[in-house]
């Protein structure tokens, strides 16, 4: 497995390509410590020497006769949460380090080598491991603190083609510039894409123009030709003013249109974006030239998060630029239900989710949440809460519920806080004839003797016949199985009192 793979979406944040330096090591007699670094993969050729020996791609010590080990200095190109490491000893077969760990330490931007050598406090980020000769040797590293540079340690000697330290950019700090939100430098980063067959997607928003057809963000040919997507995390949520697309290199292969879209939805798992219908156009589908760059004005309206760029129908973007201005924390959302509630005090919301979803941990961790920037995020959020939770939250959440068929006036005290909203969900069962009726009630009986709950439904807009349809056909499903349809029922049933509370 390569390091593209097991860390995508992840910046490499030590690469030359954004900044990263090589700034001391403690010897580099055979091959130079700045090619660890270098974004290219290691290349051999066994024809090649210098006056030293064997040419290498890669930093090679020298073969250590005293006392100790060696080490390189690396100032990261993009501060950041370091999540994984590849120590790339491709090609190095022979003379690979046997062991090798990496501390971390954090300084400002002008610090020496020398100085982080002497007068640093490094941490362990990553305790000695072993290495194989001529792999990519791929660690993860659970680290939350933000670093600034970091020290690859070899044991004793030996030589390393690549070091890779994949990780989250740091948050920008509040600007009141106009600057490139996508840029990854900045802190932006790429999520997800449609594919990246010739080039990793994080291309598209690396610093400067990109110096060859390889360096930008290419996908393979569509078979039938159709649209190409990549979606991009902005460094801050921002007003976007412009946007610059570049097809530099791309000539026989750049897209014949592209368009933009924005969604505000602050942390958002990546997956939950991909097919989300809140996206709104910002740039409409516009032409596109060979071996260009052009800048095109936005209709964005308030602040977004992500961006997603499609291109039809396939090929290769160098560079996207997302211009604009940084939204001021925890601004208003312009939604005057989102602001209500944002302003409302921990037992208020309680009370309000409480009313959308009888499952105690789902209405606390809703709670615990905070501020919510968009009703994309809330929604999102309360979907994504609720399948994180387990079988008893699901079931607890039932319990919140009449049963489907009986007398609701009879019920109306055991379930106060949602009854209104339940005789809405159930209105097609209050005109149902009574032989539907008995045959709705005998049926959640059994129901409730194979599962051990009562039948969720999202009964908005069915019948009474349909939810015995329905009913019926769901008695044949395993409990296990069974369990998870009701609860995507309850998610549904969920929503739509989130968005009745959103409209009160």
């Amino acid at each position: 497995m390569s390091d593209l793979e097991a860390f995508a979406g992840l910046v490499d944040l030590a690469s030359k390509a954004v900044g990263g330096k090589a700034l001391l090591c403690s010897d580099d007699f055979f091959a130079g410590m700045e090619r660890l670094i270098e974004p290219k993969p290691a290349h051999f050729d066994p024809s090649t020497y210098t006056d030293r020996g064997k040419e290498m791609d890669g930093w090679e010590s020298r073969r250590k006769r005293v006392p100790g080990n060696d080490w390189c200095i690396l100032k990261l190109g993009v501060p950041g949460e370091i999540r994984g490491v590849d120590i790339d000893t491709s090609h190095f077969l022979g003379n690979h380090p046997p062991f090798a760990s990496l501390d971390a330490c954090v300084s400002h931007e002008d610090v020496s080598g020398e100085d982080l050598r002497d007068h640093i406090t490094w941490t362990t980020i990553l305790p000695v491991v072993p290495l194989k000769r001529g792999s990519h040797n791929l660690q993860p590293i659970a680290s939350k603190e933000r670093w600034t540079h970091v020290r690859l340690n070899i044991l004793p000697d030996g030589g390393v083609a690549r070091l890779r330290v994949f990780g989250v950019p740091a948050p920008l700090r509040f600007s009141e510039e106009t600057i490139d939100l996508a840029a990854l430098v900045n802190g932006g980063r790429a999520l997800a894409c449609s594919d990246m067959f010739f080039s990793p997607m994080n291309n598209l928003i690396l610093p400067g123009r990109s110096k060859y057809m390889g360096g930008g963000w290419e996908t393979r040919r569509s078979r039938p030709p159709g649209m190409d997507w990549i979606i991009v995390a902005l460094a801050a949520a921002g007003h976007v003013e412009k946007i610059t697309l570049d097809t530099g290199h791309f000539k026989g292969n750049f897209p014949d249109r592209a368009a933009v879209d924005g969604l505000n939805w602050p942390d958002a798992p990546p997956h939950l974006l991909i097919d989300h219908p809140d996206w709104k156009e910002i740039l409409p589908p516009s032409k596109l030239r060979a071996d260009d760059e052009k800048e095109f004005p936005v209709t964005a309206t308030g602040p977004v998060t992500h961006v997603r760029l499609r291109i039809f129908p396939d090929g290769g973007v160098a560079r996207m630029r997302v211009w604009g201005k940084m939204a001021v924390p925890q601004e208003d959302t312009g939604n005057g239900w989102l602001d209500r509630l944002n302003a409302l005090s921990a037992t208020e919301q309680t009370t309000g989710f409480g009313r959308c979803c009888g499952a105690r941990r789902w209405v606390e961790n809703m709670v615990a949440h905070g501020h919510y920037a968009s009703s994309t995020q809330i929604f999102g959020h309360a979907d994504a809460v609720w399948w994180s939770l387990g079988d008893a939250d699901w079931r607890e959440a039932f319990t919140h519920h009449p049963r489907i068929g009986s007398d609701i006036s009879a019920l109306r005290a055991k379930f106060a806080a949602t009854a209104a909203w339940s005789e809405g969900e159930q209105s097609g069962v209050s005109g149902a004839e009574e032989a539907t009726l008995a045959a709705l009630a005998a049926g959640n009986q059994a129901y409730e003797q194979k599962f051990g709950h009562i039948f969720i439904v999202c009964a908005t807009g069915l019948s009474a016949a349909d939810m015995l349809a329905r009913l019926q056909e769901r008695m044949d499903n395993s409990p296990a199985n069974e369990l998870r349809i009701a609860a995507g029922e309850q998610a549904k049933i969920t929503k739509l009192r989130l968005a009745k509370w959103e409209l009160a």
